[in-house]
């Protein structure tokens, strides 16, 4: 019996080794070697080709290029939690699975979401530039370099999924009181165990709560959803935290509200214009009113390792005649 064709896939960018091992050893595998991000061009042409596209967040496949697409295309398997760059429903028209990577990176994002929540108020990154500038330190002060405590601070998540309740978990054991706002209520055992207040409007919860941290998926009803109107309602001691998307926070008025010390501070791991970082960011982070990563919130090799094996895992189940255990339909998130 002639052996069943291998499917072809072709992966947007440079992936673990391991990873690209065990995908050249089950399919035959295109490789990004250089990592460069591919053009549109290059991708319309893969999808014209391939059976399998393997993009990343940073891929954006609109409605245009999956039109594109030629017969063989059977699956974009995203690496990535989040399917924001791809028009899901373009490709459902087109007879096209889409399938993410769930569930892997919540501790890794709720962690990194941690560390933004503690970096703001304590003031982390200024103190470590202070020792690594042109400064002097001339040692330790009872007045210098103070911040605000987080114990005993109230935290108002914005989407208590998986990744939100992760936080949670960590911040009640730094002693933050949990508040949230999500489109359902979480289940009496988890809010119980969390001891958390729930609140229908999310208007009402920004206006009480000293930190915020946004972990809700950005779909067209999370675009600005922290708007300049809600961003507004926050007290001026108040910090915001954002792991998720940039584009859930209106970015210019969050700017503008840092500017006129509306806000005390923000931590962001994301951005609107990604991946450019509007200077204005740049520059209140150099003054310390603002933490700014390079979307690190997943980067974790074990993060990395496992939304691999879930592509894998994806691709092989569909090219075995069943359904993707991680598909992706229209509307579902």
């Amino acid at each position: 019996m002639p052996n069943k064709k291998r499917p072809t896939v072709f992966i947007t960018r440079k992936l673990p080794e391991s990873v690209e091992t065990r995908m050249c050893e089950l399919f035959d595998t295109e490789l990004n070697i250089e990592d460069t991000a591919r053009s549109q061009h290059e991708l319309v042409e893969a999808m014209k080709t391939f059976d399998v596209l393997v993009p990343t967040v940073t891929d954006r496949i609109d409605a245009a290029m999956i039109e594109q697409a030629g017969d063989n295309l059977k699956l974009i398997a995203n690496f990535g939690n989040g399917v924001d760059n791809i028009d899901i429903d373009a490709a459902a028209r087109k007879g096209i699975t889409v399938t993410n990577t769930p569930n892997v990176l919540n501790e890794d994002t709720a962690d990194m979401t941690m560390a933004l929540i503690l970096a703001v108020p304590r003031r982390l990154a200024q103190g470590a530039n202070v020792l690594m500038g042109d400064g002097v330190w001339n040692g330790w002060s009872p007045t210098w370099m103070l911040g605000h405590r987080i114990w005993g601070k109230r935290l108002g998540i914005v989407g208590m999924g998986r990744i939100g309740t992760a936080v949670a978990r960590r911040a009640k054991a730094f002693g933050l009181s949990i508040h949230y706002h999500n489109r359902n209520r979480v289940d009496p055992v988890t809010e119980e165990d969390l001891e958390a207040t729930f609140w229908e409007s999310l208007d009402q919860m920004l206006a009480r709560v000293d930190i915020v941290s946004v972990n809700c998926p950005s779909t067209p009803a999370t675009f600005h959803l922290l708007s300049a109107r809600r961003l507004d309602l926050l007290r001026p001691e108040a910090y915001i935290v954002n792991t998720a998307r940039g584009g859930i926070i209106d970015e210019a008025a969050l700017i503008k509200n840092l500017q006129e010390d509306k806000i005390a501070g923000a931590g962001l791991d994301v951005f609107e214009h990604e991946p450019a970082v509007n200077p204005k960011l740049v520059k209140l982070a150099q003054s310390g009113r603002v933490v700014i990563l390079p979307h690190m919130g997943s980067a974790t090799i074990e993060g990395r390792i496992d939304m691999g094996d879930k592509v894998i895992i994806n691709i092989r189940t569909l090219f075995d005649g069943h359904r993707p255990p991680d598909r992706v339909l229209p509307g579902q998130l």
